[in-house]
This record gives C-alpha cells, sequence and structure tokens, in this order.
C-alpha cells in the first residue's frame, strides 16, 4: 500500500509553505499528496424548502468555484513534482473533516500551516492547527 499525505490547503501563505514542505516529503518516502480543501458549511435545520433549495445550489456552486480556481492550479502546479497528487474537496468543520479525509484516504500524515485563512473566532476560541494537534488520526506536522 503506497502512502499518502494530505495537506490542508487555502491559498494561504501558510499552507503553501506546508504543500512545499509535504512534496519534499512526499518524494523522500515515496508518498502520494491529497491536496485538501474544506469549506466550512454550518447546518441549519429551520430553514424552509425553497431556502433549502437555493442553499444547496449555493454549495455547487462553490465547491465548483474552489475546484477550478484553488485545487486545479495546485494539481497542475505538481504536475512536474514527480508525485502522484489527487484532491479531496469538502463541507464541514475544517478540523474535524480534515480528519475524516486523513481516515478516507489512509493517510499515513498530515501537514497543514500554522496560520491559514482564519477569522476572529477561531483566533480566539482555537485554531484548526490546535484542533488537529488534539484529534488528527495520524501524525501530523504544523509548517511554521
Amino acid at each position: 500500500m503506497s502512502q499518502k499525505i494530505v495537506v490542508g490547503f487555502d491559498e494561504s501563505a501558510g499552507a503553501q509553505r506546508a504543500l512545499d514542505f509535504a512534496v519534499k516529503m512526499a518524494k523522500a518516502q515515496g508518498a502520494g499528496i491529497v491536496v485538501a480543501h474544506v469549506l466550512e458549511w454550518s447546518p441549519y435545520s429551520f430553514l424552509t424548502p425553497m431556502e433549502i433549495e437555493e442553499r444547496h445550489k449555493r454549495r455547487g456552486e462553490e465547491l465548483a468555484r474552489a475546484e477550478s480556481a484553488l485545487l486545479a492550479p495546485v494539481v497542475k502546479k505538481l504536475e512536474s513534482s514527480g508525485v502522484t497528487v489527487t484532491t479531496a474537496l469538502r463541507y464541514g468543520h475544517i478540523a474535524e473533516t480534515l480528519c475524516d479525509i486523513a481516515e478516507k484516504e489512509g493517510a499515513s500524515q498530515m501537514v497543514i500551516g500554522r496560520t491559514g485563512h482564519s477569522s476572529l473566532p477561531s483566533r480566539l476560541f482555537g485554531s484548526v492547527a490546535g484542533g488537529l494537534a488534539q484529534s488528527a488520526p495520524v501524525p501530523l506536522t504544523i509548517v511554521p
């Protein structure tokens, strides 16, 4: 079974450093990379059927936009790296969803940047890096 490294990616400078680190690690280990991006989406159970339909449509548009604007350019950039690159794009709580992706992909390692596109509440109440440090199902490297 080949090893996989899941890289949390959000286009921030920290995520780019994490991706660069993961590529070097993957080359050294003969591993593949899963570039994972999570769109935060909070569920609302009190929406009307019409609102749910509209929300579902927006969700599809956001996924398509993230795939074409964020993930596809990363895959293209890494084509000549010699590393097998796949992507994972999901909605959910970022830390929990990255853990889910790592488990489903059979990852042997996770890599994230210490800081990304985080909001003020996440800086006050807990970061993705902090959450993953406590809950990652595989070894986690946090790149400064």
